[in-house]
């Protein structure tokens, strides 16, 4: 391919609008456009990466026993109403009407419709276990799109379905699916960690989440420095190890007879664990942090942490056994406590009011903890005497140090993207939509699913905030719009040009993705512009490296060139892309 023919409005300046190093380079290497907020074209090296990726997946798909559907991007209202997640899923799903002003969505997701298909035409176990997916464009109206297509409105995602006649079965596509994936991200080259996850507005029960590691994640995740153990912070468990260990912290166990008397004190505007720690000179780990939830849309439930942890929603809600959880308003707030928002806590609550605590709790002496009424905090808490009767679990989030739960070592946190996940869904969608089989004895059951999804254009954002440098993008091989860039310095001068087409032609002939940079412009445009679009292999066709019948061949990661006979250069390269893609030279 010559760069003449190609449509790279590469960009010397950094666009205004963005934010994150993989929306600028995407902008500045010609790959995207903005269309409207969290809407972009895809132009032509942008395209070139995004077919990379999708192949990709296809292949590692198709080799893991899927099939490939295409499911209408544009989804009836009625089937989003009969599985409840047309009340449910907020105003990020785009509602539109046709002209008959029938309700329709445009699918951020595709569990209903896939559904419908398969309870339509599925009638018997001897059908399963079935496995579908699907590459194409979604939409989810985010509230606030940014940072180019980490977090756009429209993007493209491969969603994947499978259905099966019990949780076994299900369970073992689910190893199958994660296999999977491992492999693709693998083959992308990228680094990234599989963790444990909440399962979020989907639903199911086991989910987990594939992160690329890099600085500039949006999501802090934990792994283990010793087992294999990782997960997003807000679900990582943590070990006992570490609940006794922090414990500590807030003071030696005491027995109730032991414990300092509890007495009320005077906060006036003092609301915050900071603020208050501050006023009363105590440090925030002998704060009894209390929060009241609505579960589930009913109750409330006085959830507590200590003062310098953060509750995780997601193990708050496993620990109640809820669907949901949400932090109460300031009306129900008052009407539980009695107090202003600021001023809540554990002791003297309604007895019908449910109190859970986490672990790090125990053995708490000479605490602090709101007094349930305006202004007022109480001093000298002790668990073993004023919150006895708390019910105690893993509700915070996890940090660096803490204790792994399955071996004796420590957390590491890190950084990451999320580019995909894997869920069991068990009867979820199957059970609101009456979607079953025959079993092997004629009775009907309902099916077992399992959800399994990959931000396609995601990814290639994450590949960029993981492999950059100053200069530009610096694509894996595998993932590279091209592999190698042939740039003759001079492209008037017949003999340069020659061997530069040459060159080009051979590559060509043995697979190589391979562009020819034709243009009319000075050596350091060109050099400037290959770093930018992050090319791997850049190959110099220069007049005094010529005279010594070689070219200049750099790679990408390297900031010196080496010089390779004319005659050696295109199996030489194709030696360096085979190694790269992991595969044996052709």
């Amino acid at each position: 391919m010559r760069q003449t023919r190609l449509l790279i409005p590469t960009l010397r300046e950094v666009p205004a609008e963005a934010e994150v190093v993989s929306h600028k380079l995407l902008l500045r290497a010609g790959m995207i456009r903005q269309v409207a907020r969290g809407i972009y074209d895809f132009l032509p090296l942008g395209v070139r990466v995004l077919r990379k990726v999708e192949r990709i997946i296809r292949e590692e798909m198709q080799r893991a026993g899927a099939q490939e559907v295409l499911l209408p991007a544009i989804c009836p209202a009625e089937l989003w109403q009969e599985s409840g997640r047309w009340e449910r899923y907020g105003k990020e799903l785009l509602r539109m009407k046709d002209r008959n002003d029938r309700e329709f969505c445009f699918g951020p997701t595709h569990e209903e419709v896939v559904t419908d298909l398969v309870r339509r035409d599925v009638r018997s176990y001897r059908d399963l276990p079935l496995n579908l997916f699907q590459i194409q464009v979604k939409f989810r109206d985010e509230v606030r799109p940014r940072f180019g297509l980490m977090r756009g409105r429209e993007f493209i995602m491969k969603d994947g379905y499978s259905f099966h006649v019990d949780r076994v079965e299900c369970d073992r596509e689910y190893d199958n699916m994660y296999a999977a994936y491992r492999r693709i991200f693998e083959r992308c080259g990228l680094r990234f960690r599989p963790v444990e996850a909440d399962t979020g507005a989907i639903g199911g029960s086991r989910s987990h989440e594939f992160q690329v590691l890099a600085d500039s994640g949006e999501d802090a995740i934990v792994s283990c420095d010793r087992c294999e153990y990782a997960a997003n912070v807000e679900k990582a468990a943590i070990g006992d190890a570490a609940s006794a260990a922090t414990a500590g912290a807030g003071g030696a166990s005491c027995s109730a007879s032991s414990a300092t008397a509890l007495r009320t004190v005077a906060t006036p505007g003092q609301r915050t664990v900071e603020e208050v720690s501050a006023f009363l000179a105590v440090p925030a780990e002998r704060f009894v942090k209390s929060l009241v939830y609505v579960v589930d849309g009913g109750g409330p439930v006085l959830a507590m942490v200590r003062g310098d942890h953060v509750l995780s929603e997601a193990k708050l809600k496993d620990a109640l056994g809820a669907q949901a959880v949400a932090l109460a308003s300031e009306d129900v707030v008052a009407r539980v406590t009695g107090a202003p928002v600021g001023f809540a806590g554990p002791i003297g609550l309604p007895s019908g009011v449910r109190r859970v605590g986490d672990r790090a709790l125990a053995g708490l002496v000479d605490g602090v903890a709101g007094a349930n009424a305006a202004d007022q905090h109480l001093v000298g808490v002790a668990h073993a005497r004023d919150l006895a009767d708390v019910e105690l679990a893993d509700l915070r989030v996890a940090g660096e140090g803490d204790a792994c739960p399955r071996c004796d070592g420590r957390f590491v946190l890190q950084r990451g993207i999320e580019v995909g996940q894997v869920f069991h869904l068990g009867t979820k969608y199957s059970a609101a939509m009456h979607a079953t089989v025959l079993d092997a004895d004629g009775a009907e059951r309902l099916l077992e699913m399992g959800c399994y999804g990959i931000g396609v254009t995601r990814t290639i954002a994450a590949a960029i905030e993981q492999n950059h440098d100053d200069a530009g993008i610096i694509w894996p091989m595998p993932l590279a719009p091209f592999h190698v860039v042939i740039v003759p310095v001079n492209c008037n001068d017949e003999r340069l040009r020659t061997t530069a087409e040459r060159l080009h032609d051979e590559l060509e002939a043995r697979g190589i993705d391979v562009l020819l940079d034709d243009r009319d412009e000075r050596p350091g445009v060109k050099f400037k512009d290959a770093d930018l679009i992050g090319h791997p292999l850049r190959i110099t066709v220069g007049p005094r490296a010529l005279e010594r019948g070689a070219v200049e061949l750099k790679r990408r990661t390297e900031a010196s060139a080496d010089e390779v006979p004319v005659e050696a250069a295109a199996a030489r390269v194709a030696a360096l892309v085979a190694e790269g893609l992991g595969a044996p030279p052709a």
